[in-house]
Formats: structure tokens, C-alpha cells, sequence
């Protein structure tokens, strides 16, 4: 029998400092970059901007004419 091909695992970065990645808490370095991470999730950091859409132009404008001040 032969043994299965041994599949060099690529060594990451940390995506919070740069350090290289441990095993136990991939993709991060430490559970202090874990944490890091999450808090930013949390607060909102990670958060995709959007512009707004013609429909949500349409709907402000609508709240505005009937004498809303903000939408």
C-alpha cells in the first residue's frame, strides 16, 4: 500500500497584525486578533457601503411631500 500525497498546508497571515496564522485559531494568530476581529464586526466596521437606489430616492421623496422632515 501506499501512502496518501502529503499536502504542504500554505502559511497564512493573520489578517489583523500580519503574523503568521496558528492552526487553532485560523485564520488568525491569537485569540486576541479573534477578538479584535469580532469587535470590528460587531461595531460595524466591516460593513459594505451602498448608494442608495432609485426606489429609495423615490420613497424619500414621497416622506418629504407629505411634509415629513427626514425619512
Amino acid at each position: 500500500m501506499t501512502e496518501p500525497a502529503k499536502i504542504p498546508m500554505l502559511r497564512r497571515k493573520c489578517p489583523i497584525c500580519g503574523k503568521p496564522a496558528v492552526y487553532e485559531e485560523r485564520p488568525f494568530c491569537s485569540s486576541r486578533c479573534k477578538d479584535v476581529d469580532l469587535n470590528r464586526w460587531l461595531k460595524g466596521s466591516y460593513a459594505i457601503p451602498a448608494a442608495p437606489s432609485a426606489e429609495d430616492e423615490d420613497e424619500v421623496a414621497a416622506l418629504l411631500e407629505h411634509g415629513h422632515d427626514k425619512p
